[in-house]
């Protein structure tokens, strides 16, 4: 096969194998020669900025992306050898969301919240206002709370909740409306042509819900936790997207379905002329 393959993957814990489940020892190198391949476009996916992409890219030895979505869908690059060259047009789509406010401006409607506790400047970002909390099996009144004191400026907003499992902590990030690592992907798949059947994601947490309950074919990794792969297969289903997910469970290439091993088996799942490659 010659068409484009749009692989899109989240870091921690889905790519990285950073979580308390084992890596296939194979996978990796699996997935670096799977990504070689001159027909795939890989990006990755993630809540980190530029600094923390670049840093796992060197611990981990990842293969350099194409394009990186970064600051959970409020950064895109493309990426050429060291050079990221930031789009300016997906920044100027999604500002507009916040109606002026500056970062600042929406951090001080939050100020009063006890439960949410900013996060270091250098995971903030121009349209991305981060907060650390509990890690809330249930965060529907704190949401709203949120919601109820942003709506009073104005902006325009999308709240992003996960729950960072290797140290029980709890992820708010406020983001322009139309800011989301689904949008954001949408954003790149449009720009480079590639069709939904050959474009695959591949996540395990709750800031990837929106991607893997979506029409976009997604994996969700054999590591995640179960009270993710229960709400992420509840929202496909509803949303009438149940056959766009799949959850790696294991099997191929006597892999277990963690992390990149999940990956390479969702892509195997949904563009089933690969693999071959991928079991080679």
């Amino acid at each position: 096969m010659h068409e484009l393959i749009l692989l899109a993957t989240d870091l921690d814990r889905t790519l990285l194998p950073n979580g308390v489940q084992p890596e296939s020892s194979l996978a990796r190198p699996r997935f670096r020669r799977f990504v070689a391949r001159p027909e795939v476009r890989l990006a990755y996916v993630t809540g980190r900025h530029r600094a923390l992409v670049e840093a796992a890219i060197s611990e981990y030895d990842l293969p350099r992306p194409d394009f990186v979505i970064g600051d959970v869908g409020t950064s895109l690059y493309e990426v050429h050898d060291d050079d990221w060259r930031q789009r300016g047009d997906w920044l100027q789509t999604i500002a507009v969301d916040w109606d002026g406010h500056g970062h600042d401006e929406l951090a001080a409607a939050l100020a009063g919240m006890a439960d949410l506790r900013l996060q270091e400047a250098a995971r903030q970002g121009p349209c991305k206002l981060s907060y650390y909390a509990a890690p809330l099996a249930d965060p529907s009144a704190l949401l709203a709370r949120a919601r109820e004191r942003l709506a009073a400026t104005g902006a325009r907003v999308n709240l992003v909740w996960s729950v960072d499992e290797t140290s029980a902590t709890g992820l708010l990030d406020v983001l322009p409306a139309r800011a989301s690592k689904l949008r954001a992907l949408e954003f790149l798949r449009e720009h480079l042509g590639i069709p939904l059947d050959h474009t695959v994601f591949a996540g395990d947490s709750g800031n990837d819900m929106e991607v893997l309950a979506s029409g976009i074919p997604s994996v969700l990794v054999a590591n995640a936790q179960e009270t993710v792969r229960a709400e992420a297969v509840a929202r496909a289903v509803a949303d009438g997207h149940g056959a766009s997910l799949y959850l790696a469970r294991g099997g191929m290439a006597a892999m277990n379905g963690n992390y990149s091993a999940g990956i390479l088996e969702g892509v195997g799942h949904f563009i089933p002329a690969t693999r071959a490659w991928l079991e080679a």
